[in-house]
């Protein structure tokens, strides 16, 4: 799949977002306060303002992002990642980038906001759906992808933003004290504790690589043996939509869609690339529009995606009882 809006030369226009300017000279004098302070403290210990690790993934709401985002952003890059907990490629996504900024080591922090709770700051990012990725660097907001992407386009990108933040606004990031957090991070890991959970961490270690096919056989490795498996049939349902839209055009997908409308086939691809986008709504109400209007095995073809479609959302989300009940007046 190609994310949309892979690029950092977009600016979102936000009143609340200071001139860049102004958050650069702010960025100056932090550092040299920073160094005026390691010399007066010699070497001894961290410098003044170094973090632990875990400090670098923090969830953000409207009342914070001022100071946790916009005043943070003159000292280091903060990429926004927008999400919900009923969103699944969010679900994907977001354990990604909380890695890649650890990773990173203090050259850039991972903000989280959830745009159930936070429907202002979804409005002013003009976001149309989810998962959503942003960055602030010193003031400016520069939109990043949207959707799910391989794990090297995400490791390009953000290497691609530390290196604006430093060449255009001279932000170098904050110090990490990775001692902060040795005895947490020295303690031994717990087996798996049921018969399926070696097989199905493997299957998500496999999705955060990007290796879908790996993560598709192991969920039906699982699936095999226990064929009732309710996060195995759930993860298989992601992992096999992740893989069908890895490699679509969204342009070329889109517009057949819409010079097709009775075309199942190409209305079941652009209902895969609206879940994996976030537009859950979007992606069933395209395919009950679509069983309306198709007979036979075609009617089939869609109605059987529709319902894997409900496998990726859960049958406890309300709007996959809404869409099965629509669904059930179509056929009915």
């Amino acid at each position: 799949m190609q994310p949309r809006n892979m690029s950092m030369s977009g600016v979102v226009d936000l009143a609340a977002v200071k001139a860049a300017g102004e958050a650069k000279a702010k960025a100056e004098q932090a550092r040299a306060e920073s160094a005026r302070q390691a010399a007066q403290g010699g070497g001894a210990g961290p410098a003044a303002g170094a973090v632990p690790p875990s400090a670098l993934v923090f969830d953000v709401d409207e009342a914070g992002f001022e100071r946790d985002v916009l005043q943070l952003s003159a000292e280091v890059p903060v990429v926004l990642d927008f999400w919900a907990e009923w969103c699944q490629p969010c679900k994907q996504l977001s354990p990604l980038l909380e890695r890649l900024t650890v990773e990173a080591n203090g050259r850039l922090v991972l903000a989280k906001v959830d745009v159930d709770a936070n429907q202002m700051l979804m409005q002013q990012f003009q976001i149309q759906g989810i998962p959503a990725v942003f960055a602030v660097v010193a003031g400016q907001v520069l939109p990043l992808f949207q959707g799910v992407a391989p794990e090297q386009q995400i490791r390009d990108t953000l290497a691609q933003l530390v290196q604006v933040a430093e060449e255009r606004f001279g932000i170098i990031g904050i110090e990490v004290d990775a001692s902060a957090e040795g005895a947490a991070e020295s303690a031994p890991v717990e087996a798996p504790a049921g018969p399926y959970d070696a097989l199905l961490e493997a299957a998500v270690v496999a999705l955060d690589a990007g290796d879908l096919g790996g993560a598709v056989q192991a969920y039906k490795n699982v699936l095999a043996d226990d064929p009732g498996n309710t996060e195995a049939k759930l993860g298989l349902a992601q992992a096999e939509l992740l893989a069908r839209v890895q490699h679509m055009n969204p342009q070329e997908v889109r517009t057949a869609a819409a010079e097709n409308p009775r075309d199942p086939a190409a209305q079941i691809a652009a209902a895969d690339l609206d879940l994996v986008g976030g537009h859950v709504e979007d992606a069933f109400g395209r395919l009950v529009d679509t069983v309306k209007v198709t007979f036979g095995d075609d009617r089939d073809a869609v109605r059987l995606r529709l319902l894997e479609l409900f496998e990726v959302i859960g049958a406890d989300d309300p709007r996959v009882t809404a869409a099965r009940t629509a669904l059930a007046r179509v056929l009915f």
